[in-house]
């Protein structure tokens, strides 16, 4: 019987997001800088079992192949033929719908899980077409923690170290549907009023081509950035990925909870939030 293998699966953060165009397979080009956030992760458990199962903490979670996670586990059998019975249970902290990449995380810890039970031994390269197979966000995953991420998002360069970066997450209690945003970029325009230049920083710049499409649809979310930009101690802020995340650059980690509060005042009382810092 295998022993219980317990895996972390970090969310991610687009410090920038830039759109290419679109490809001939559908999918979008994009320029990012992305970064893991080890300090907010989802938890998966590995078990030997007589037969398959799949349980989550949070309702809702399906157990079928639109799981990221049972894809990958189906993608990993059928090319390796280790078909070991698990049993497999998911903590899930990252949100869903949160542009912060929980389900590609989830998939590529799962990769390195089973390659870990198995005792496959697969190559970084190998691992790495797998998870472009199961979705576009999963090689990042993969890799080291801060990388510039190309192609659909299944070419990964290690970018130079962070300094360390103080943030502040916060998400209302709506998600974003990833295609409707990418389907909407072109036709997009801007919003009055909102700010979508870059905002540059030693390390880099923060802007998100996505912003323009998921604005018009959720005015809510534009709002958000605006307040945030607004607030005494931040030092920039943006949405990430797709949403409905907005996170902001903080001058001084001890202003978080502060913002917190009056975010929760002043523009939805249940805001989801964390505060971290990533870099060194």
């Amino acid at each position: 019987m295998i022993a219980t293998i317990d895996v972390t699966a970090p969310a991610k953060l687009n410090l920038s997001l830039r759109v290419l165009g679109r490809r001939e397979d559908g999918f979008h080009d994009i320029d990012s800088l992305m970064v893991a956030l080890p300090g907010l992760h989802d938890r998966l458990s590995f078990q030997g079992a007589d037969e398959d199962g799949f349980s989550c903490n949070a309702e809702g979670v399906p157990s079928d192949e639109s799981n990221l996670v049972i894809k990958a586990l189906s993608v990993f059998r059928r090319e390796t033929k280790m078909m070991t019975p698990l049993a497999i249970h998911l903590e899930k902290n990252v949100p869903h719908g949160a542009g912060l990449g929980g389900g590609s995380s989830d998939a590529a810890a799962t990769l390195r899980a089973l390659d870990r039970i198995h005792g496959t031994g697969l190559s970084h390269e190998r691992l790495c077409a797998m998870a472009a197979e199961i979705g576009s966000d999963i090689p990042f995953f993969l890799g080291s923690s801060v990388a510039r991420v190309g192609g659909r998002g299944e070419r990964v360069e290690e970018a130079p170290e962070l300094p360390e970066i103080s943030l502040l997450l916060l998400k209302p209690s709506f998600g974003v549907s990833t295609p409707e945003a990418y389907g909407g970029w072109r036709d997009s325009k801007e919003l009055p009023g909102i700010s979508y230049a870059p905002q540059r920083f030693d390390w880099g710049e923060l802007v998100n081509d996505l912003e323009r499409p998921v604005f018009q649809k959720h005015l809510f979310l534009a709002e958000m950035k605006k307040w945030l930009l607004a607030c005494e101690g931040v030092a920039g802020a943006l949405m990430s990925g797709s949403g409905s995340t907005m996170f902001a650059v903080l001058e001084d980690p001890d202003c978080a909870d502060r913002i917190i509060e009056s975010a929760r005042r002043d523009l939805d009382p249940k805001l989801w939030a964390w505060a971290g810092t990533v870099g060194v």
